[in-house]
């Protein structure tokens, strides 16, 4: 674990920030990914070796993919990673976005928190129009996430992506620029707690634009 790196923050929260992934996470990002198997069996695959962890590095590095980790600004634990992926400019100015808590953070709000930071730079510094979400309908976790944070239903695909060897359904969630202003400027509803606290925060890595 490291010391919480501020200085090189792309958002800052009331109990996370964001920032990019480095090789010096490589032990961290392992040891967490290996600890939380069976947190994220059948939902994501994320890097749980050296190898898998260099692979990671070299796609995030892509000039159509951003990758995030979400820290705790109290110690600089990573408990979470965003990803945007086939990023598209000119007409479409679109991604798709996916995430996965780590343990022992899941359920505690970080990736909510999370998840709005990633907007706010998604919208504001890359300045997309649109982001899109593609959830298994049991993950029940990560779909009440994209509600509270505005995403719309807008599809449902049989088969569609194939994790950890199955071909999967999936619905597909969405959120442009302007829906997500618009929800800025709502007052907030005074609420009771966080919500559900199943330990299933993961949506499916982004695929390929379909006709």
């Amino acid at each position: 674990m490291h010391k919480p790196d501020l200085e090189h923050a792309l958002e800052v929260g009331e109990r996370v920030y964001l920032r990019e992934p480095t090789e010096r996470d490589k032990v961290e990002i392992v040891a967490r990914n290996a600890a939380s198997r069976a947190l994220h069996r059948g939902w994501v695959t994320p890097p749980t070796d050296a190898h898998g962890f260099a692979e990671w590095m070299v796609r995030c590095r892509q000039p159509n993919v951003q990758c995030f980790l979400v820290c705790r600004r109290e110690d600089g634990a990573i408990v979470g990673v965003f990803t945007l992926s086939q990023i598209v400019r000119r007409l479409f100015q679109s991604a798709y976005l996916g995430y996965y808590a780590e343990r022992p953070f899941a359920g505690q709000g970080y990736m909510r928190e999370g998840m709005q930071l990633v907007l706010r730079h998604t919208f504001t510094t890359m300045k997309l129009h649109r982001v899109e979400a593609n959830i298994q309908p049991e993950n029940v976790a990560s779909i009440a996430l994209v509600k509270r944070t505005g995403f719309r239903l807008e599809g449902f695909s049989p088969r569609y992506l194939k994790i950890a060897g199955r071909w999967r359904d999936h619905q597909r969630w969405a959120l442009t620029t302007d829906d997500w202003r618009r929800l800025r400027r709502r007052p907030r509803a005074p609420s009771a707690g966080r919500g559900p606290r199943a330990p299933r925060a993961s949506s499916s890595p982004g695929t390929r634009r379909s006709g």
